[in-house]
C-alpha cells in the first residue's frame, strides 16, 4: 500500500515531535524527513519529494509565508499550515490559504486558555490534502481570474445566496464574492475553518469585496449588500426567522464531520426561503451541504456547482452533481455571474 510521504517543517522541536508522533500513527501516512528553517525543508524537498507538507508560519531567517511562495513557484506541492493563534499568525495564515496552501491546522494550546497539547485531526487534514490541485501560481490566477465586465447592480428581487465551500474555498470565494456589486442580496456562506481563523478571513474577503463581509452573529437580520461568513469551530449557522431573516448560531454536534456545515445552512436557508434561494457549492473534500443543495433545489431553488477542473478538490460539488442537486455545473469565473443572473429572476415568495 502505497503511503502520503510527508515533511515537517517547524523551528520548534517539540512541535516536530508532537506532529510526528500524530501522523505517524496513521498507516496511510509515513513522515520523510523532519526540517527546522527553509534551508533544511528545501533540501528535504529535493531529496525526499514528498506528496504534503506541514509548515509553520514564523520560522528563523525565511518565514513560512516567503518560503510557501517559493514552493508553490519551484514545486508545488499540497501544504497544510500549522499556525498558532497569535493575531498576526491569524491574519498570515489566512494570507497562506490565499498563495496556495491547502488548509489551516491550529496548533494545539495556542487559544486563550487553552491546555490542549495534542495534534489530534492533523492526519485527516493531511490525507485530506494530499488529493488536492496544486498549480503554479500564473496557473492559479488563470483559473480564479475574474471577467473584466463589472456585475451590475439591481433587479434582486428578495432573493438569499447561500454558498458553502471547504478545501480551496478561500481561493474560490475570493473570485465569487469579489465580482459582487455593492448591494447583492444578502449572502450566508460557510466555509469550513478552524475556529480563530473565521474572523480574518473575513476581513480579507471585505477588503476584497464590494459588498460588506462580515462574521455572522445570532440575531442579525440579513440586510441587502451583506454577506455573513460563519465562525470557525464552536456553531453552526442557520437561517431562522423573526418576522424578518436573521442569522442563528446554533452549538450542536458536527454534521458530516463538520461545524459549522454546510447542509445545516443549507437546509435551513431552504426551509425558511425556498424558491428564492440561490445555492452554491464551491471546492471541497467529502459530501458536506451536497443533500442541503439537493433540498433548495427542491424546494424551487437555482443551484450552482463549481466544475472538476477548477476545484481544488472534485469532492462535495461532485456529489452534489451526482445527486441531482445541481442546476447547471461551471468554472469558478462564471459562478458569480450565474448566481446575480439567477437573483434576478422572479420571485415566487418574499424574504421578509
Amino acid at each position: 500500500m502505497y503511503r502520503t510521504r510527508v515533511l515537517i517543517v517547524d523551528d520548534s522541536h517539540t512541535m516536530c515531535a508532537l506532529v510526528q508522533l500524530e501522523l505517524s500513527s496513521d498507516p496511510e501516512l509515513e513522515v520523510v524527513a523532519v526540517a527546522h528553517n527553509a534551508r533544511d525543508a528545501r533540501d528535504a524537498i529535493d531529496q525526499f519529494k514528498p506528496d504534503v507538507l506541514t509548515l509553520d508560519i514564523e520560522m528563523p531567517g525565511m518565514d513560512g509565508l516567503e518560503f510557501l511562495s517559493r514552493v508553490m513557484k519551484h514545486r508545488p506541492t499540497p501544504v497544510v499550515m500549522v499556525s498558532s493563534l497569535t493575531a498576526r499568525n491569524k491574519d498570515l495564515s489566512v494570507e497562506a490559504l490565499s498563495r496556495g496552501a491547502v488548509d489551516l491546522f491550529a496548533k494545539p494550546g495556542s487559544g486563550p486558555g487553552s491546555r490542549n497539547v495534542s495534534f489530534e485531526g492533523l492526519a485527516q487534514v493531511v490525507r485530506e490534502a494530499a488529493s488536492a490541485k496544486v498549480v503554479s501560481p500564473h496557473r492559479r490566477e488563470i483559473a480564479s481570474a475574474t471577467p473584466q465586465i463589472t456585475a451590475a447592480s439591481g433587479g434582486f428581487d428578495d432573493k438569499v445566496i447561500a454558498i458553502g465551500s471547504s478545501t480551496g474555498g478561500v481561493d474560490a470565494l475570493l473570485a465569487v464574492i469579489g465580482q459582487f456589486p455593492a448591494d447583492c442580496p444578502p449572502t450566508v456562506v460557510t466555509q469550513h475553518m478552524p475556529a480563530g481563523f473565521t474572523g480574518s478571513f473575513a476581513n480579507r474577503l471585505d477588503a476584497n469585496a464590494a459588498p460588506e463581509v462580515v462574521e455572522a452573529r445570532s440575531g442579525e437580520v440579513l440586510q441587502r449588500g451583506r454577506v455573513y461568513l460563519a465562525p470557525g469551530g464552536k456553531t453552526h449557522l442557520e437561517v431562522a426567522h423573526a418576522k424578518k431573516l436573521i442569522c442563528r448560531l446554533r452549538e450542536a454536534p458536527p454534521v458530516n464531520g463538520h461545524r459549522p456545515s454546510v447542509d445545516v445552512l443549507f437546509n435551513s436557508v431552504a426551509n425558511m426561503a425556498g424558491a428564492n434561494v440561490v445555492g452554491a457549492i464551491l471546492t471541497g473534500m467529502g459530501a458536506d451541504g451536497a443533500q442541503g443543495l439537493l433540498q433548495i433545489r427542491n424546494a424551487g431553488g437555482y443551484t450552482v456547482g463549481q466544475d472538476r477542473e477548477t476545484s481544488v478538490i472534485y469532492g462535495m460539488p461532485r456529489v452534489a452533481y451526482e445527486m441531482g442537486a445541481v442546476c447547471t455545473q461551471l468554472p469558478l469565473p462564471d459562478i458569480a455571474s450565474a448566481i446575480l443572473n439567477a437573483c434576478r429572476r422572479s420571485s415566487k415568495r418574499g424574504v421578509a
